[in-house]
């Protein structure tokens, strides 16, 4: 691991989210022991650990699912506190679940509108609740569209009927479209072939060139390494280092995920991204 002291990288920019001194506790087990987090405008950072260092925990608190006991949670610069995932929601993040969290019946329109249904305007809508299925199935083409998912032409087609790779994609289409801040995406190519892997990559990169940056939970390091770029090693459920991907090996990634190697003392885990230090 080799760490570059540039200065242009110690201005000041503000994370769009972060997290201080996370702090888990399950009875007697500790799921987060003071994690720490930055996510900066604009970049997509991944989040690997080996299993039991306290991604999932971490990724919960982000997203609203778990409250943490200790430690604080800011979002460009004001602190939140989730309660429930409404919360996050209501502060611009979406979570894009490993299960996706799809209803299968239903069509690609309505999983992506899915408890934000638009009704029709006037007493159709609220006096009967009557929705507005042509609206909503016009803003899921344009959604699709805008993130070139033209393979999926027929909006009105069931979920259950598409293909993994495809599912992912309403999923992710579903966030982009709301996430206004951040989206978090957790293993989301871990059930996908080679070909669909590289569909949802390519998703990912063209999120974050539209400006919402990204967390990515991977457990595949050629993937973390095509798309991230910085990553962030979880290890006994607290950051241990955040580098930028081009500063570090697979090996050397491994390598501290697992114990066998520590971060340099000279180590700063909140590096701005060479992606913002270019602009």
């Amino acid at each position: 691991m080799t760490t570059t002291s540039n200065p242009a990288r110690t201005r000041q920019i503000t994370p769009i989210l972060s997290a201080r001194n996370l702090v888990k506790r399950y009875g007697h087990v500790t799921a987060l022991a003071g994690a720490d987090l930055t996510l900066y405008p604009g970049e997509v950072l991944a989040v690997i650990g080996d299993n039991g260092a306290g991604k999932s925990s971490l990724i919960k608190c982000l997203s609203g699912a778990v409250v943490p006991d200790e430690g604080e949670i800011r979002v460009k610069g004001k602190p939140e506190r989730f309660r429930t995932p409404l919360d996050a929601r209501s502060a611009g993040i979406e979570t894009v679940y490993q299960h996706l969290a799809l209803a299968p019946a239903r069509d690609i329109a309505a999983n992506v509108f899915l408890g934000r249904e638009l009704r029709k305007p006037g007493p159709l809508g609220w006096g009967l609740r009557m929705l507005d299925r042509k609206t909503m199935r016009q803003e899921t083409a344009k959604i699709l569209g805008d993130l070139g998912l033209l393979t999926l032409q027929n909006i009105g087609q069931a979920v259950e009927t598409l293909s993994g790779g495809q599912r992912q994609g309403v999923a992710v289409a579903r966030a982009a479209a709301f996430g206004s801040r951040v989206i978090i995406m957790d293993e989301p190519t871990a059930a996908l072939g080679v070909k669909e892997s590289a569909k949802v990559l390519n998703l990912i990169a063209e999120i974050r060139d539209r400006g919402i940056p990204v967390i990515l939970i991977s457990h595949d390091m050629p993937h973390v390494f095509e798309v991230a770029d910085r990553i962030h090693i979880q290890r006994l459920g607290r950051r241990i280092a955040c580098v930028q991907k081009t500063e570090i090996t697979m090996n050397d990634a491994v390598s501290l995920m697992t114990g066998a190697q520590t971060p340099p003392e000279d180590h700063d885990p909140e590096t701005i991204p060479e992606r913002l230090v270019r602009q």
